[in-house]
């Protein structure tokens, strides 16, 4: 029979928490990719947090949407300044893109993570292709 004075055994360690340099490095890299490109953020938000901060997946995939909110509203303020923003013509994509992200929202926790991995690689994979080939 145990001790009942015996000291428990105590809670695994925490995993330590990533540099500020290296969520910073990484926030930079999503911001200059919104700010060039209008979007593109999370493909350097998802690797990075998961391989370089080690966050855990799921919730990587989540942080990303929350950080490229604020990214998207500063673009469009500089895009507006700048007088590059057709609001009439994106007026259909802003609608679309929010029933997309209401319907996206509800199926990622239905999601495994191994399948997300490959949905996110299939879209890099893609934009890529068609942005050196059929462009």
């Amino acid at each position: 029979m145990k001790n009942p004075q015996e000291k428990k055994p105590q809670k695994a360690a925490q995993a330590s928490k990533p540099p500020i340099f290296k969520c910073a490095v990484t926030g930079i890299l999503a911001g200059c990719a919104n700010g060039f490109f209008g979007s593109g953020g999370g493909m350097f938000i998802v690797p990075l947090y998961t391989k370089w901060c080690k966050f855990d997946e799921k919730k990587t995939f989540a942080s990303s949407i929350a950080v490229i909110l604020p990214l998207s509203v500063v673009s469009i303020i500089v895009y507006a300044v700048c007088a590059a923003v057709p609001l009439k013509e994106a007026l259909p994509y802003i609608v679309g893109g929010t029933v997309g992200s209401v319907i996206g929202g509800k199926c990622f926790k239905k999601v495994p993570v191994n399948v997300l991995r490959k949905i996110f690689a299939a879209f890099l994979i893609f934009g890529g292709v068609k942005a050196l080939f059929f462009s």
